[in-house]
């Protein structure tokens, strides 16, 4: 059983992983206000089309697994915190909306309106995600009695404050998650723009410095961020479930679980070498894929590290005991275990979205290709 337990978490860090380095898309979005309307930006609309929808889906399939494999999180974070994951889900539907109507012939808006609304989406919809994250790392107010699920009046187990999750977006420390992963996003979505169009040495200079500027705030809030982080306090629980508060909780999981330790080092080292090689080289265009492996590892060791060695991925200031563990909050043996069956297929799964990724992602796009195509964004 346990073993199952800590298969899916690794599974539900992976999609994590995948989701916050496909926010580059998020990212490109808060861009876009910063290029002239016409058609640099319609280039830059149309590059983040090929990919806007593997991101929705994505998200979706995080809350999915995460439903069936630990529906206890599910129902205490998405039924009660539900203020903060519906502003989430406004800014993704204001997404999706832009995207089909932002050129369309007889649209009332204006592109400029719909490309608000992207920039919305990218900003609200990635400091939102990283504030939710941020709960999982440093607590939230709320309480479970699992005695509820018998009161036919009132089978709700778990109580929220009257914020309903708003209360987190007034945590700095929840903030700093939230900003860490907007300067991010907004770094890969630049290197992603110069490795995905094809344009003059203006706009691809103009990527360039718009990925260092912002590379270079992500590193110091980077590394506020895992400072914050490891001299925090966590929640470990023992043999018999007790939770109790345990300080630097986070860098002993780190120093005790040294493979995590050496996955986050060598994630934060390939973000690093992209930045480096496009600040070295002018005519480098593809540190995408360097950032964003580096993404890929360093987030996927950071969720892992929540949750694994007797660590409580969630939290409850309320009440210790409430707080939520991926053993006590996770589905039932013969669940997992058909999960997991069903598991064996994700390879399948991963070797095709990176298939369709190669086919929408060459040839570079072009104006003339926009021009010539009546589906475009």
């Amino acid at each position: 059983m346990e073993a199952l337990q800590s298969y899916w978490w690794f599974l539900i860090s992976l999609l994590g992983a995948l989701l916050v380095f496909l926010l580059m898309v998020q990212g490109g979005q808060t861009l876009l206000l910063g290029t002239p309307s016409g058609e640099a930006r319609n280039l830059q609309v149309n590059a983040l089309g090929r990919k806007w929808e593997l991101t929705y889906t994505t998200l979706v399939v995080f809350g999915g697994a995460f439903f069936a494999s630990f529906p206890l999180f599910y129902s205490t974070c998405f039924g009660g915190a539900y203020w903060l994951w519906m502003l989430i889900l406004l800014s993704f539907v204001l997404q999706a909306v832009s995207y089909e109507f932002r050129r369309k012939p007889g649209n009332i808006f204006g592109t400029g309106v719909y490309d608000a609304f992207l920039f919305f989406n990218g900003c609200v919809g990635c400091i939102l995600l990283g504030v939710a994250v941020g709960m999982m790392i440093f607590g939230a107010d709320f309480t479970i009695a699992k005695g509820n699920i018998l009161d036919g009046a009132s089978p709700v187990i778990s109580q929220w404050n009257d914020s309903h999750g708003l209360e987190a977006i007034a945590d700095w420390r929840n903030l700093l998650v939230g900003f860490t992963v907007l300067f991010l996003a907004r770094t890969n979505g630049a290197l992603y723009f110069m490795n995905s169009i094809e344009k003059g040495a203006q706009f691809m200079a103009q990527q360039r410095k718009l990925a260092l500027v912002n590379g270079a705030v992500f590193v110091v809030l980077f590394l506020a961020l895992v400072a914050v982080i490891l001299t925090s306090k966590g929640y470990g629980y023992d043999a018999d479930g007790v939770i109790t508060e345990m300080p630097h909780k986070f860098l002993d999981n780190m120093l005790s679980l040294w493979w995590l330790g050496l996955l986050f080092v060598a994630g934060v080292v390939l973000v690093l070498l992209g930045l480096g090689k496009t600040a070295k080289c002018k005519s480098y265009r593809r540190a995408i894929w360097l950032t964003g492996s580096g993404t890929v590892l360093a987030i996927l060791a950071l969720l892992c590290l929540i949750g694994y060695n007797d660590t409580a991925y969630l939290p409850s200031l309320s009440d210790a005991q409430s707080s939520l563990t991926i053993r006590n909050s996770s589905s039932s043996y013969f669940t997992l275990k058909v999960m997991t069956w069903v598991s064996v297929l994700s390879p399948v799964v991963i070797g095709y979205i990176a298939v369709v990724w190669r086919k929408l992602s060459k040839p570079a796009l072009t104006s003339s290709e926009i021009d010539h195509d009546h589906e475009s964004y």
